[in-house]
């Protein structure tokens, strides 16, 4: 899973893997293999990482501090943490908190894991709702805090590229004049941070970045990752803390997206494979063809379609 650069430093801390999946496993084989921590940007593990554990709200500060430096986090307010069932079938992977800054500057914060498709588009969506709650709340005139949306991506749009923070706003065109510092998107694109990651050049956000998107397949905490955030976030991981309801209902959600991973790879390749000896443009119809089979996304499979012309 890591490149040459700092594979040395962590691999004896890693599973084995070909991939986000741990193993293959065939339909008669009940459970896939787990390792020591959970895939907790997955759904409802997130939102039980970052709210529902004891130490989840400082776990959050501190990630939010990391990704907001600017800001002297001192609490985190959040509504209704005790209706959320992690074990229902709400697959709601947001996490939209208040935060309050030691100067008295209150702002908010939405922190969701991206989808591949329309992300972008999914973030000024959101962002949005997030000021309009503001609104409903009983805010004065439009003088409503600074709305931070914050995108988790387990993939890189940056492909290459070591910087593992991708921040937006609202400005003008041509002379880059801010329009209004109320609405700020940052996306961390979590496979960037391998190319560094528990070397001395590394940023905590670095290594944040790089723990999410390894935590499954390692066996311990990597040594550098030494920080109060680190011990905090691999706790929460640990699939011993969990409750044995906890660990069922993750095994079943590990499948699913096991299997989803599968059949994803097979409608590709089975296409590829009947469109090769009808040439190489009938190979990416084929591939497209089975993939909606399988009820993929049109635009997914665009972007599936694109990445395979290039290999």
């Amino acid at each position: 899973m890591c490149n040459e650069a700092c594979g040395e430093r962590f691999r004896a801390g890693l599973i084995p893997s070909a991939g986000p999946f741990i193993g293959f496993f065939m339909d008669n084989t009940p459970k896939p293999v787990m390792g020591r921590y959970a895939r907790i940007i997955m759904d409802r593990w997130f939102k039980r990482t970052f709210l529902l554990q004891k130490d989840s709200l400082r776990l959050l500060q501190l990630f939010l501090q990391e990704i907001i430096p600017e800001h002297d986090i001192v609490e985190i307010r959040t509504d209704n943490i005790e209706h959320i069932n992690i074990l229902d079938d709400n697959k709601d992977v947001r996490v939209d908190v208040e935060c309050y800054d030691s100067d008295g500057t209150r702002f908010v914060c939405e922190v969701q894991v991206a989808p591949q498709h329309h992300f972008y588009e999914r973030a000024v969506y959101n962002s949005s709702l997030a000021i309009q709650k503001q609104k409903l709340t009983g805010e004065m005139d439009y003088d409503f805090p600074t709305v931070y949306f914050i995108g988790l991506m387990d993939f890189s749009m940056h492909r290459g590229s070591a910087q593992v923070d991708f921040r937006y706003n609202l400005r003008e065109k041509r002379s880059g004049e801010l329009m209004t510092p109320r609405l700020q998107y940052v996306f961390l694109e979590l496979p960037n941070a391998l190319s560094r990651a528990l070397t001395p050049e590394a940023s905590i956000l670095d290594n944040i970045c790089f723990a999410l998107h390894e935590m499954e397949h390692l066996t311990e905490r990597p040594a550098e990752l030494k920080q109060e955030i680190f011990r905090l976030l691999f706790n929460s991981a640990e699939l011993t803390n969990f409750t044995p309801d906890e660990r069922a209902k993750y095994q079943l959600d590990m499948t699913t997206e096991r299997d989803i991973h599968n059949q994803i790879a097979y409608a590709r390749d089975e296409g590829m494979e009947e469109g090769r000896e009808k040439g190489r443009e009938e190979a990416f119809r084929l591939m497209a063809e089975q993939l909606r089979k399988v009820g993929i996304l049109e635009e997914e499979i665009e972007r599936m379609v694109k990445e395979a012309k290039k290999e």
